[in-house]
């Protein structure tokens, strides 16, 4: 076919083109929950974000919020970014099946023909579609985050190594090879996954310039694995080490200026590199010459790593582990917050620690120089306890419940150096958790939800009726998740089910065959093994291995498929090659010319089906949540206000609402996770936007790293002595040795009880306390810290220094999604704004559990100020984390409404549960459990019709869930028997409110149904 070459370069425009469209109009509108709020505003001002830093990503994204015709659409233009980069990934994954589709049906030399171009354009064209329309790409397509730039730079990387392929026997082939070096360079700056091609890149280097054998191809893939470590623990690090050797010995030996060392450093290292690459030239070695330049071109792109350097610098609001040397800027690549796993050999999770030991020096510019601070800590396990291998190694309590359930575990037990009794699991049991949990709950199940369906959109963690993957044939999800006849109408409305029939899976596994041994060609050379070979290294590393290396612990804060995207993309060239099986089938089978057009033809019904499926569930469109949440939170507090946060999902929207669209920069974010830290702290200390230094007693000396990182609470003395806070903070902060913890030498509270003194005036009067409570506040605020163990971290201490130095000047607030062991146990002076609490001097009362509402103060906010996301928008996706904070929302308007009906004030009681319908409607937001308090609310306030339906609503749900539940086979019985019960539980509340509220019909109703249900689970349960 003459024009194959014109079809081939069309075709894979086309396939972007659909790409494109398809992201684009399903794009996120602003930032979305978790890292993309942070990455956004890294981006629009340059940040020093979460390491190991993205600074690539950051630059390019830079240049797209240029385009921003105003800071509300920076986010748009970075989420354009990622679809635009993922559909460019669509393009070069056409292009890179069509490559091997072709290698597989044409011989060298030949002529394609019309019907074998129709057949491999079809594959392209199919493969790279139902890549499009997948779950976990499509996901990271629609939003400012790494993945989908990540995705382009592998998939670009590795079709330029096919393109080498074809062009390695002319002159100036190796050029393809150096533009790989560079890609792979600058790739480090956006995520290091794109690494991981490396091994597949190496093997089709192999395959083209030696004559294949099983020894031959085996020691290829040493050779890329040493390539990789080489690159992931030698070259990535390994510069900034020896910067830092450099470094040290230029200040604190020379007495030079700080970063004179590294400036040294990096001139000497590019006056090596170039002096290596002019010699090999000269001297026409040209091997040598190509990995010379291939080294020069990976450093060249991995440079971009100074932005980093050159911005913590500047010290701008958001520089997260302050890497401003080379010291800081090592631990930040290697990510020394997030703590450490063991690999190949370590610890399980029973292993008794019998030491700890110093290992590296943390450094810090002190009067010139590189002082020693502090050194990390790491532990030393009793050995007889530790093994190869361990998958099981995380000592949280949830997480070895988890490891005992997934991995069934016995094990040993043995007395440990510590003198007491431990288990340590089989290796058996082991790789049974690695099999059941690491691999078939944290992969496969992804891969699945990608080829073949998913249930719906909650997090799983084991359980028949929480993220699993489906197929939508009957018979094989009967046996999976229970009986699909009885699923109730709200389970199969999820937008969020998705079923493929797993034709996707059937058509992939269709071309690893034809791969294989799948047309008479392939049969008679090794040209189809070669091919499968480097497809399935790329599947492998980008999949499988991650899992081995991540070694993840149950209970992970969210699904974590984004990881594995890589190796989806593998296998949707696995799809595409399963043309060329139909094709080839047919043609046998029919000798027809068209076998080519029908192949193709049946296998675009394969994405078109996943499109159809998967648009509803990923259409974020006209969605604005994670602004607007921010936005609520920013406004539930006073001017000037600290507002403590704990996760990502009440953090990061907030930093992207102040950083890049200017929302209340008076008021001071501070994350307690971080706020354990030395540098955020510090960060803490300056002045951002509109809001001033946050004042602490405790100077940057005593609350460096290493200093402070916990201090213990003595309850043995002065156990009825109230002590002033402030002194007790500057007793802390005192490097006295008497101040000490004798037999630890810790730090340490010197009693239980705390106080900060109260002007009641100055109270009223700035705010604090409102005017109609001044008759209630305390004569003095009381840190009771009794009610806790044994220590409270740095970040306890912050807080409570800050409180203590504060005096009140401004006010202080706790979000309402941070956990109730971050509260210091304050929250009996908690009064409700919002989605914040506001820590007043006031003690609430024995009703106030969750805080005293202020109810002047949280209805303005809510009914006035707070805005909603799109939520109040019928036909608006929302996802899991949206609906939690949308059940918040309802119970904060339950909660306010009742505090109005308290009052006597029925007429705003009903403003706020009308608001609430209104804002929070069905359709977006469905009624379950948690909507009972809601519908007795509006009972109470007379609503008799809306608290009716309500009720019914929550019934008929309940009915529908106990009917599918008890319908299963005894094993998911057993499973879902607090589920059952919870049910059940439901149905008798229904029951009692409706009796209380004179409700004859449904009382009657709720009463005969626990009855029914309730023998029915005691009769299957015997």
């Amino acid at each position: 076919m003459k024009n194959y070459k014109i079809w081939n370069i069309g075709l894979g425009w086309v396939a972007f083109a659909v790409a494109a469209f398809t992201y684009l109009s399903t794009v996120e509108p602003t930032a979305s929950f978790w890292d993309c709020g942070e990455f956004i505003a890294s981006s629009y001002k340059l940040l020093v974000g979460h390491p190991p830093g993205a600074p690539v990503f950051m630059m390019i994204g830079r240049i797209f919020t240029l385009f921003a015709p105003d800071p509300s659409k920076v986010a748009v233009m970075m989420n354009s970014m990622s679809a635009l980069s993922s559909a460019f990934t669509i393009l070069f994954l056409f292009w890179t099946i069509t490559h091997l589709a072709k290698k597989l049906i044409v011989d060298n030399g030949s002529e394609i023909t019309t019907g074998q171009s129709i057949a491999v354009l079809g594959a392209g064209l199919v493969g790279s579609l139902a890549y499009t329309f997948s779950d976990t790409f499509w996901f990271s397509a629609v939003e400012g985050e790494v993945y989908a730039m990540s995705s382009l730079f592998t998939a670009v990387v590795f079709w330029a190594i096919l393109k080498w392929e074809n062009e390695a026997d002319k002159p100036f082939a190796n050029r393809w090879i150096i533009l790989i070096g560079f890609l792979i360079g600058l790739s480090v700056g956006v995520h290091l996954l794109n690494l991981l091609a490396i091994p597949a890149i190496i093997l089709v280097y192999y395959f083209k310039k030696y004559t294949p054998t099983i020894k031959g191809t085996l020691v290829a893939l040493v050779i890329s694995f040493l390539v990789l470590m080489v690159l992931m623990y030698g070259i990535i690090p390994g510069i900034v080490k020896l910067a830092s050797i450099f470094e040290l010995i230029f200040v604190n030996g020379i007495g030079l200026p700080y970063h004179s060392g590294m400036i040294f450093f990096m001139i000497l290292l590019a006056a090596g590199l170039a002096y290596g690459i002019y010699y090999t030239y000269i001297k026409v070695k040209v091997l040598w010459n190509t990995i010379f330049t291939f080294l020069a071109v990976i450093i060249i792109g991995y440079s971009a790593f100074a932005m980093v350097l050159i911005r913590s610098n500047a010290n701008p609001p958001m520089n997260q582990n302050d890497p401003n040397d080379a010291f800081s800027l090592l631990s930040y690549l290697n990510r020394e917050q997030y703590g450490d796993r063991p690999l190949v050999y370590g610890q399980y999770y029973d292993t008794p620690v019998i030491d700890t030991k110093q290992t590296s020096a943390v450094r810090d510019q002190i009067n010139g120089r590189y002082e020693i601070i502090d050194h990390k800590l790491q532990y030393v396990y009793d050995p007889t306890f530790e093994g190869v291998f361990p998958r099981m190694w995380s000592n949280q309590p949830s997480h070895v419940n988890a490891y005992k359930s997934w991995a069934r575990i016995k094990g040993i037990k043995m007395k440990g150096q510590d003198g007491k009794m431990h288990v340590k699991p089989t290796f058996s049991e082991n790789l049974r958790f690695l099999f059941r949990y690491q691999l078939g709950h944290m992969y496969w199940r992804y891969f699945m939800w990608n080829f073949s369906g998913r249930q719906n959109e909650i997090q799983g963690h084991g359980g028949s009726q929480e993220g699993n993957w489906i197929s939508g044939i009957n018979f094989i999800d009967d046996a999976r998740v229970g009986n699909q006849e009885k699923l109730p109408e709200y389970m199969k409305n999820d937008k969020a089910r998705n079923v493929y029939f797993m034709l996707p899976l059937l058509l992939g596994l269709f071309g690893i065959a034809f791969q294989l041994f799948g047309s008479d060609k392939n049969r008679k050379n090794t040209k189809g093994f070669e091919s499968f070979a480097v497809v399935a290294m790329l599947f492998i590393l980008t999949g499988i291995a991650i899992v081995i290396y991540l070694n993840q612990y149950p209970y992970q804060p969210r699904e974590r498929d984004y990881a594995y995207a890589g190796s989806f993309y593998a296998f949707s060239i696995w799809i595409g090659i399963g043309v060329l099986f139909i094709w080839d089938m047919l043609k046998k089978l029919t000798g027809s010319p068209a076998a080519g057009a029908i192949a193709t033809i049946a296998g675009l019904a394969i994405p078109t089906i996943m499109g159809a499926e998967n648009w509803n569930d990923h259409d974020r469109s006209g969605r604005y949540a994670a602004r607007d949440f921010a936005w609520n939170y920013l406004q539930s507090t006073d001017k000037e206000a600290v507002l403590f946060t704990n996760g990502d999902n009440d953090t990061f929207p907030l930093w992207y609402a102040q950083e890049v669209e200017g929302t209340r920069t008076d008021v001071r974010v501070c994350n307690l996770s971080y706020l354990q830290t030395g540098w955020y702290i510090n960060q803490m200390r300056m002045r951002a936007y509109d809001s001033n230094p946050v004042k602490f007693t405790l100077d940057a000396s005593q609350t460096r790293e290493g200093q402070r990182n916990l201090a213990l609470i003595d309850k043995m003395n002065n156990k009825d002595k109230v002590i002033d806070l402030k002194r007790a903070i500057e007793f802390i902060g005192s490097n006295n040795p008497e101040t000490k913890e004798t037999r630890s030498g810790y730090d340490y509270f010197p009693g239980t009880k705390f106080s900060i003194p109260v002007d009641s005036a100055y109270v009223v009067d700035n705010g604090t306390v409102r005017p109609q409570d001044a008759d209630r506040i305390d004569k003095e605020f009381i840190v009771d810290l009794s009610g806790i163990s044994r220590y409270v971290g740095k970040n306890s201490i912050m807080v409570l220094d800050m409180l203590a130095t504060n005096q009140w000047q401004r006010p202080v607030y706790f979000a309402v999604t941070v956990p109730d062991e971050n509260y210091i146990d304050m929250d009996d002076h908690f009064q409700v704004e919002g989605l914040a609490y506001r820590v007043v001097p006031v003690t609430n009362g024995k009703d106030d559990i969750q805080g005293r509402v202020a109810t002047d103060i949280m209805y303005d906010n809510m009914m006035n100020k707070f805005k909603w996301g799109g939520v109040d928008k019928p036909g608006i996706w929302m996802d899991q984390t949206i609906l939690r904070m949308c059940y918040n929302y309802r119970n904060n308007f339950t909660r306010l409404a009742g505090e109005f009906l308290k009052d006597g004030d029925t007429e705003k009681a009903r403003k706020v549960l009308l608001k609430a319908k209104e804002v929070l409607p069905e359709e977006n937001v469905p009624h379950n459990m948690y909507s009972l308090p809601f519908a007795e609310t509006m009972l109470k306030a007379g609503m008799e019709d809306d608290g009716s339906y309500v009720l019914n609503e929550v019934y008929d749900r309940s009915v529908e869930t106990l009917d599918y539940y008890l319908s299963m086979q005894p094993k998911f019985k057993r499973e879902l028997l607090r589920d059952i019960q919870q049910e059940l539980g439901v149905v008798r509340q229904i029951y009692i409110i409706a009796d209380r509220y004179n409700m004859t019909d449904l009382a009657k109703k709720s009463e005969e149904t626990f009855k029914e249900y309730y023998g029915q689970l005691e009769s299957s349960m015997q």
